[in-house]
């Protein structure tokens, strides 16, 4: 089997700002971009990947909490309870974090790997996870969950992810 491990988007990179297309149909094609997913995700130690942090502005997450990868293709939360605070980090956003006001309890809706539609309850760490990979198929990033006062902390460090962003193009 052949491998490749793909390149995780940085801050400053227009793709992760911009809104995913929904996915019609999960075939080959998107099962290998799925395979390559888990595996960047795994290698690169986090818990969640958006198919936007790879480039591709589609609709298709991967999570893993520790129970083993979750393939979630276009999916759409529909229930939301209880509210916790806690400090979110981002593969794409490295050495920031910002604490992120998210419902603990979350149903969210999706088509699985195999084209069969799931709903599934979520608590806790899954549903944070799910909520923030959601939050990038929609241009969304921890960043915007900040104060004003912690933003303008973050302006060199944000700075220097652009400049490394545009220095990693092609």
């Amino acid at each position: 089997m052949i491998t490749t491990k793909l390149k995780i988007r940085i801050y400053g990179d227009p793709c992760l700002r911009k809104k995913s297309k929904s996915v019609k149909k999960v075939g080959p094609v998107e099962r290998l971009l799925i395979a390559f997913m888990v595996e960047t995700m795994c290698e690169s130690k986090g818990i969640g990947l958006a198919a936007p942090q790879v480039g591709v502005n589609e609709q298709i997450m991967v999570v893993d909490v520790g129970e083993g990868p979750i393939v979630m293709v276009n999916p759409q939360i529909f229930r939301k309870r209880g509210s916790a605070v806690m400090e979110e980090g981002c593969l794409s956003i490295p050495g920031i974090a910002v604490k992120v006001r998210r419902p603990s309890k979350i149903i969210v809706k999706y088509i699985d790997q195999d084209n069969k539609a799931v709903e599934r309850s979520c608590d806790d760490l899954l549903a944070r996870v799910v909520q923030h990979e959601t939050d990038h198929l929609k241009g969304k990033l921890i960043i915007d969950y900040a104060s004003l006062r912690n933003r303008i902390k973050m302006r060199p460090q944000l700075a220097e992810l652009r400049r490394i962003s545009k220095e990693s193009k092609p």
